[in-house]
């Protein structure tokens, strides 16, 4: 313990949820308002970005969150949207998604949303927003979908014209000064790949897998609700998310680290330590005065127990004897008596036949002779075995004839006095043999140990591991115990079960009370201390299974000492205690990280570990089947794109692929996790031609590459003119309309080779 105390302590971060906001969001100053400017949307899952195109970043970025809250004083209903869903800790907890997965399914929270957004942006006039719009849309988006944008955005609000353009073709737009490229979009919802050609992506080869930042948070809420079952915090989901995007990390070797990621070492530099919130009762300290008083009254308290517990041992005792004593004198009057007689009178007593009776009267006197031992183990603590008897038992040889009723009862309680006196003094005879014995086995294994010491060692070696795993067995069935969903605890549950049906009639003598449960014949498993063995001692006599434990622990020690006294292959790392040591258990690493763990410090209790779920859960872009998702991932997506289509062939790229593995962009909120890109790099140089022109690139911030890629389409007139439907093309040709367009939902595939 001197070496744990040792250690230096780990950072602990504490996890709660955002802190809310004190005011709401903030207005564009309405003088400011250009009615021919420009407004690009990304209208992402996750967050909102709404701004003026002839800026250069969004000037509001907002969760895509909307509550309606109901004041019952006022007897009005709010609605509060975005970063205001912030302002009370109930209205964020009520705040819902107009999006189900990657499908917007509640129409109205997104006219709120645009509302919304459209007010803040300073947006003014009662016929509806003379701003033309730009706003994005997810690849492969349903004719569903953009029909009811087209109404809502012309039909609403009155939109001149609207430009609708994938969002990863946007970042690519934004960010690439080439026209040829590969552009990675990992989004919210899900992640997909893009070939581009000509400026132009050839949507008929794009790839997608059904996974974004949304599942990986929800993944790592699975992980660690299965890792840490009993927890006494519920966290938020804006808990998960915070602990993804600060803590989560791309591996650049997944395998290699996953498989020494619960090393000591590794740990030391890898474990994060969160704690959640809680309230902390602080029990005042006591003075060393009060402390010594407590413990003599907890003291006296012990000693009278024990005294209560040892009377009640008399007593049944006693009644056990007497009970012994009566039977035994039904058992000789039984003798040479018909069968038919000797049948009534057992069944009068409540017995089924003489076979039941001789069970009863064995099992009776097995318990008796148990609580006579225990007994005696208690009279040893008190009085010396040697002391003369003629004294103590002087009414035990005169006959009943010359005793009164008080002498006879005296005369009855010095024969039981007498018998546990023998007993004793026997029991002291017999233990001195057994230490004479005991002397003489160890000068034999002494001599066994000197003649032969490799069969000795093989000898004790395999009696150790019998102890050890005895041990175990039984440790493992007490934890499992005290689980009632465990296998062990319903088969108990199954054998009571049992019990019950093959109990007594409920008439007879036994069954009101004259037997007890220890000695009824009738019994099956678990009944009897001999039935019910570990289970028995688990759940009736902690304290007993205990000593029993203590006893074998001792036992292994002793044989563990010659062992590392004489066995030179065996070392102290063989020993129990070392595999009992924390540092040896790989679920004490994994669940505690490296440090010992106190069940009794509440702040321990309140705190969660991230080890391998930090790379586990990035992961599932590179390997999908670690979700259970029966996909690709992105490096074998790339791989089949560049080296099986647009003419490539095996080690051999065609002019198109090379033009795009030299320019591949990462783009995405879901791109923020550290090291993607050098996993990418990685990735793409193991399965591309050796010497290959490699570049992969990613902005500073790649949440706004769509947005920004809007922006700049809006300041490309010639660009821009192409991608625009106006409202009088929306009434001529109506909501199935599509312009096509190099950043659409359009694109074909040509010959590129």
């Amino acid at each position: 313990m001197s070496r744990d105390q040792s250690l230096t302590p780990l950072n602990v971060d504490v996890i709660d949820d955002p802190p809310l906001r004190r005011e709401a969001e903030s207005f564009t100053d309405p003088s400011t308002y250009d009615p021919n400017a420009r407004i690009a949307i990304d209208f992402g899952s996750y967050n909102i970005r709404a701004g003026y195109t002839n800026q250069n970043t969004p000037s509001y970025i907002f969760p895509t969150r909307l509550t309606k809250h109901r004041d019952r004083k006022l007897q009005k209903t709010f609605t509060f949207i975005g970063n205001d869903t912030l302002l009370d800790q109930t209205i964020r907890s009520q705040s819902k998604s107009p999006f189900d997965g990657t499908l917007l399914t509640n129409w109205d929270y997104v006219e709120d949303m645009l509302e919304y957004t459209f007010h803040h942006l300073g947006v003014s006039g009662n016929n509806g927003v003379s701003n033309p719009l730009i706003i994005n849309e997810r690849l492969a988006c349903l004719q569903s979908q953009r029909n009811s944008w087209y109404q809502l955005l012309f039909e609403t609000f009155d939109l001149p014209e609207v430009s609708f353009g994938i969002d990863s073709l946007f970042s690519f737009y934004g960010n690439s000064t080439k026209e040829d490229g590969l552009v990675i979009n990992c989004g919210n919802e899900e992640t997909d790949v893009i070939p581009i050609v000509g400026g132009r992506g050839i949507l008929s080869e794009c790839k997608r897998i059904n996974w974004g930042g949304s599942q990986s948070t929800n993944f790592l809420s699975s992980l660690l609700t299965l890792k840490y079952p009993y927890f006494p915090a519920k966290l938020s989901t804006l808990q998960y998310t915070q602990m993804y995007e600060d803590y989560c990390y791309t591996s650049p070797d997944y395998a290699n680290e996953i498989s020494r990621y619960l090393n000591l070492d590794e740990l030391e530099q890898n474990n994060i330590v969160l704690e959640t919130p809680f309230t902390e009762v602080l029990q005042p300290k006591k003075t060393e005065e009060e402390l010594r008083i407590q413990a003599e009254k907890r003291k006296e308290t012990g000693k009278r127990l024990q005294e209560q517990a040892r009377q009640k041992r008399v007593e049944r005792l006693v009644q056990k004897t007497e009970e012994y004593e009566y039977f035994s004198r039904v058992r000789d009057q039984l003798v040479d008596q018909p069968k038919k007689t000797i049948l009534s009178v057992l069944q009068n007593a409540g017995f089924e036949d003489e076979q039941d009776f001789k069970k009863y009267l064995s099992n009776l006197e097995k318990s008796l002779k148990k609580a006579q031992a225990t007994h005696d183990g208690d009279a040893d603590d008190t009085e010396n075995a040697d002391d003369s008897p003629e004294n103590k038992f002087d009414l035990v040889d005169v006959p009943d004839e010359e005793l009164n009723d008080e002498q006879l009862k005296e005369k009855r309680k010095q024969k039981f006095l007498k018998g546990s006196f023998d007993a004793r003094r026997k029991a002291k005879v017999e233990k001195e043999r057994l230490a004479k014995e005991h002397e003489e086995a160890k000068i034999r294994d002494q001599q066994w140990r000197e003649s032969d010491l490799s069969g000795w060692i093989k000898s004790k070696r395999a009696k150790l591991a019998v102890l050890v795993k005895r041990r175990k067995d039984k440790i493992r069935m007490k934890n499992e115990m005290k689980d009632r969903k465990s296998q062990v605890a319903q088969n108990r549950m199954k054998n009571l079960a049992n019990l019950a049906e093959d109990s007594p009639r409920s008439g007879s003598k036994r069954s009101r009370g004259q037997a007890t449960i220890d000695n009824d014949p009738n019994d099956t498993f678990g009944a009897n201390d001999e039935d019910w063995l570990v289970y028995q001692d688990i759940t009736k006599n902690p304290e007993e299974f205990e000593e029993a434990l203590e006893e074998e622990y001792k036992d292994i020690v002793e044989l563990e000492g010659m062992l590392l006294e004489y066995d030179p292959t065996f070392t102290e790392e063989d020993t129990l205690d070392a595999q009992y040591d924390w540092r040896n258990s790989t679920l004490h690493l994994f669940l505690r990280g490296p440090r010992p763990h106190d069940s009794e410090d509440v702040h321990q209790q309140h705190q969660l570990h991230l080890n391998t779920e930090r790379i586990r859960v990035p992961e599932i872009l590179f390997e999908p089947s670690i979700a259970g998702q029966d996909q690709a991932g992105i490096a074998e997506l790339c791989e089949t794109i560049l080296l099986k289509k647009f003419g490539s062939k095996p080690g051999n790229l065609s002019a198109a692929s090379s033009r795009m593995v030299n320019n591949v962009w990462i783009t995405g909120g879901n791109a923020r996790i550290p090291g993607i890109k050098n996993r990418i790099v990685k990735e793409f140089t193991e399965f591309l031609p050796a010497g290959t022109p490699l570049s992969v690139h990613m902005s500073e911030d790649p949440s706004l590459d769509a947005w920004k890629g809007m922006a700049k389409l809006a300041n490309n007139e010639t660009d821009y003119k192409n991608t625009a439907v106006t409202r009088k093309e929306y009434e001529e040709y109506g909501p199935d309309y599509i312009k096509e367009h190099k950043l659409g939902n359009t694109g074909y595939f040509e010959d590129v080779n």
